[in-house]
């Protein structure tokens, strides 16, 4: 009998963690690795941010905190929400977890019984699938593809809920693929959920302000009649440059906050008391630097969109947020590599690029769209200059 349990067993390890894991052991061993898998800002977390954490351990705000959420800290998030979103909300709707993936995971975890339904519109957050297995739930894919601009038509999303659809997953701008839902995209999908009132909605909004040409950006919960229905999560990881920080929040149905109050109670505990504090400070402190980091975001995607369009074989959209692109290497698939070995799937693509010409990207199959492959373009331009210049020549010489 294994010791490991057989929830466990339905699912995979991170694909995204386990290319940024392959691309620091071949750095390790010596080789010019350019990393393009990771999902987090390249600039530095905020002074303003970091001297609050700072004067919070100076303070002795090193205790334990209500469980989910310091007081303070919902306050914040409430103010948010009401000054970018106009949305209404009171303390016994919030939820505060270590990083909005366990605040995604708490919610599946207090709410799925076996045999409810998710749907998850593909190409997706590697996460979402797993989570959901984990949570006893049966995941239910809805293919998104890129003539549809990797975005949810809505005839094909009624056509896929069912009685045991419990939760659709939306996430805009999107990981992977940087799409974005306008409102009336929104309001569209809206008019489907209206009509099922058992179906709960999971907002995803973390990259929320990493936007582009003048983008306005809409939440599903602002759909008043949906709003009841809506657990809208987000966090300071991408706007703030926090993702080691490990803050999300989420607000939604009193039911729901309270369920997830009782799995972290049993769980985690509280977030660190530190990063609390940090994020107060992120949520209420200066906003300014926001904008000019996502102008230079659009800087690199710009380029980054271009010089892959420029290469024979690969065909790339402009999205309008988030700092990916999911470009389509589907036109190469079955040539053969320098090696003499031949490409058969997207993953023999990937892993190729960085055996051989050492840039490290992300297959599209790992985010539920095979044939495609994700770049993060938070890094450098120097590095986006030379990894575009490495996958060009890679593309080059497949025969």
């Amino acid at each position: 009998m294994s010791i490991v349990s057989n929830s466990l067993k339905r699912i995979k390890p991170s694909p995204t963690l386990a290319v940024s894991q392959k691309a620091r052991e071949l750095k390790a061993a010596g080789k010019d690795i350019i990393s393009l898998g990771a999902g987090e800002p390249d600039f530095d977390t905020p002074d303003n941010i970091k001297q609050a954490a700072i004067k919070a351990i100076n303070d002795g705000d090193t205790k334990y905190t209500a469980v989910d959420g310091t007081p303070v800290l919902k306050d914040a998030i409430i103010k948010k929400f009401k000054r970018e979103n106009n949305l209404d909300y009171s303390a016994d709707q919030i939820t505060v977890g270590a990083g909005g993936k366990h605040v995604i995971y708490n919610a599946m975890v207090a709410t799925l019984n076996e045999g409810d339904e998710v749907v998850i519109p593909a190409p997706y957050w590697v996460s979402y699938p797993d989570i959901v297995l984990l949570a006893g739930g049966t995941p239910i894919i809805l293919e998104c593809n890129e003539k549809q601009g990797f975005k949810i038509n809505p005839l094909e999303l009624e056509k896929i809920i069912t009685k045991k659809t419990k939760w659709i997953i939306l996430n805009s701008p999107s990981n992977p693929t940087g799409a974005c839902y306008s409102e009336d995209d929104i309001r569209e999908i809206a008019k489907v959920l209206i009509k099922y009132p058992h179906v709960y909605i999971l907002s995803d909004d973390i990259y929320e302000h990493v936007a582009y040409e003048g983008f306005e950006f809409f939440t599903i919960a602002q759909v008043t009649k949906l709003k009841e229905r809506v657990l809208t999560m987000n966090g300071v990881s991408k706007a703030y440059a926090m993702t080691g920080w490990r803050i999300g929040y989420a607000a939604g149905p009193k039911e729901i906050i309270k369920a997830i109050a009782k799995i972290q109670s049993q769980s985690t505990t509280n977030p660190s008391s530190i990063s609390q504090a940090a994020a107060v400070e992120a949520l209420n402190g200066t906003q300014d630097f926001i904008k000019e980091r996502a102008a230079s975001f659009q800087k690199r995607r710009d380029f980054v969109v271009k010089a892959l369009n420029d290469i024979d074989g690969i065909e790339c959209l402009n999205p309008n947020g988030a700092f990916y692109v999911f470009p389509s290497c589907k036109n190469l698939i079955g040539r053969k590599d320098s090696n003499g070995n031949e490409l058969k799937t997207d993953t023999d693509f990937v892993q190729s690029l960085l055996e051989n010409n050492g840039v490290a990207v992300v297959q599209g199959s790992a985010f539920g769209l095979a044939g495609f492959f994700r770049i993060s373009y938070a890094t450098s331009m120097e590095n986006l200059k030379k990894a575009l210049e490495k996958i060009s020549t890679f593309c080059k010489y497949l025969k």
